[in-house]
């Protein structure tokens, strides 16, 4: 949809920048929730993988919000909704680095605008671990009013296609080539433990919550009867994970013969939310209690798939993010109803509510375009960064953890003290030496050992003992004579 309305003299204004002001705060309020998805993917994504890897995890999404936001303002948002004559039906040109000044009638709406889809597209770079490559998706082919698929008439109201399944088929993609972990495969197909399952699940949660935002929010305002639908969407979207959780719970106590996997059950359930996220008021009910149990279902039963393939997914994107989308995509085509008197689907319905095989026709034709895309472009852009930066770590880093090499951070119980026995030497093996375990405070640690024991190389003889983990000199016979309430620090070092 597009507004008559001209801003001196540039081309018509989109219907993207067509909001009054109620419409504006709720825009911007979903974007908000949208964007606390960043705190669900972190948490999820960290509790999946070691301990030794959590903070490197954490880090990479700060990275993404920093330089996905910052590259999105430069051109991301210009090359998808950018009003220019020189818009095709494959990318935009105009308002780059957008910047509306205080006189723009449209500051506002271009402002909220720029938030909502801003929000979106940080969202989309954390479900890959490649960093460029997910800079800048195909939402301009499905929502840009040039794009060429939008003109075809596909439906994707919230993002199954142009923010799922890009970022699954990028993680398929970055996974196939970075190779499985070390040692992954060599105890068999079964999945790791996950590093800490409470944060996992607590991210499931925010993600959730985070979902609503997502699809409600992608009525694109509340005026009209675009209220109604936001609200029918919030519901469909709960309908959807109940259908995928149930799924999740089944497919789980049927794998294990009666038990429950917590990662069966997280991915279960969002798989369902990629599922519903296209046509998320589109469906009644048990329509959506269906497609988010289908969608469920194939997160959960292509992750061992992938892992026959060889290709190792930690986190399960793969699956979750990409072989559920297709299924999104394509179910619009199937039961979306004509969302009266919204054009949402430009007065066309799915093949089941009589709507003939157009719209099921042009969604497959969205999901092979966009899956083709985000295949060959992420594949093109890692092989190029790969041939002047490799983008596998080097085996010593790995064992190591992406935490103590990369952020000097050192775990405790986390294994860290064998590898570095077990892969000496390694570069900057003096630095990762002095590291302090985290959470200990090195300065009372130094202080306790220079008052309390400062003294007892002098009583002590040769053989070496550890005093709160620092390496010592003492004797059997010494020890025995240390109180009861000193004992506890000591232990013997091979």
């Amino acid at each position: 949809m597009e507004a008559n309305t001209t801003n001196n003299s540039r081309p018509i204004i989109p219907g993207i920048f067509a909001l009054n002001m109620e419409d504006t705060n709720w825009v911007m309020t979903s974007s908000f929730v949208i964007f606390t998805m960043q705190t669900g993917f972190g948490m999820l994504e960290s509790g999946c993988v070691s301990v030794k890897n959590e903070v490197n995890i954490m880090m990479k999404n700060v990275v993404d919000v920093a330089l996905g936001g910052l590259t999105y303002w430069i051109f991301g948002f210009a090359m998808s909704f950018g009003r220019s004559p020189l818009n095709n039906p494959f990318t935009a040109m105009g308002d780059f680095m957008v910047d509306p000044e205080v006189t723009d009638p449209l500051m506002g709406p271009i402002s909220a605008a720029f938030l909502f889809q801003l929000s979106f597209a940080t969202t989309a770079t954390t479900i890959v671990s490649g960093a460029m490559a997910e800079r800048r998706e195909r939402n301009c082919w499905v929502w840009g009013e040039h794009g060429f698929l939008n003109k075809l008439g596909v439906v994707d109201i919230a993002g199954s296609g142009p923010v799922h399944l890009i970022g699954g088929f990028s993680s398929l993609v970055s996974a196939a080539m970075l190779g499985p972990r070390l040692g992954r495969y060599s105890n068999g197909l079964d999945p790791l433990p996950p590093g800490t399952p409470v944060n996992a699940v607590m991210g499931l949660f925010v993600l959730w919550w985070g979902w609503l935002g997502f699809n409600s929010g992608s009525t694109y305002g509340v005026s009209g009867a675009k209220w109604e639908y936001a609200a029918r969407a919030a519901v469909m979207t709960m309908m959807a994970s109940f259908g995928g959780g149930c799924m999740g719970l089944i497919y789980s106590m049927w794998r294990l013969g009666g038990r429950l996997d917590i990662m069966d059950l997280i991915n279960g359930i969002l798989g369902s939310l990629v599922a519903i996220t296209a046509g998320c008021f589109l469906y009644r009910a048990w329509e959506s209690l269906l497609i988010g149990a289908v969608g469920s279902a194939i997160a959960c039963f292509t992750m061992p798939m992938f892992d026959r393939l060889g290709i190792d997914d930690p986190v399960g994107a793969s699956s979750v993010h990409g072989m559920a989308a297709i299924w999104g995509v394509v179910a619009v085509g199937l039961f979306a109803d004509n969302p009266y008197p919204l054009d949402t689907t430009k007065g066309r319905s799915g093949l089941f509510k009589g709507g003939g095989w157009y719209m099921l026709g042009v969604q497959s034709l969205s999901v092979l375009c966009l899956a083709s895309w985000a295949t060959v472009t992420n594949f093109i852009i890692l092989y190029l960064i790969n041939k002047v930066v490799p983008i596998r770590m080097d085996a010593y880093e790995e064992l190591l953890g992406a935490d103590l090499v990369e952020h000097y951070i050192r775990h405790g119980n986390a294994g860290i003290s064998r590898v570095v026995s077990a892969v000496r030497p390694f570069p900057n093996e003096a630095q990762i030496d002095q590291i302090t375990i985290m959470g200990q405070n090195s300065g009372h640690e130094t202080y306790i050992n220079q008052t309390y024991y400062g003294g007892m190389r002098e009583i002590l003889g040769p053989t070496k003992v550890a005093v709160d983990g620092k390496t010592g000199i003492g004797t059997i016979g010494a020890l025995q004579t240390i109180s009861r309430d000193l004992a506890p620090k000591f232990a013997w070092v091979d």
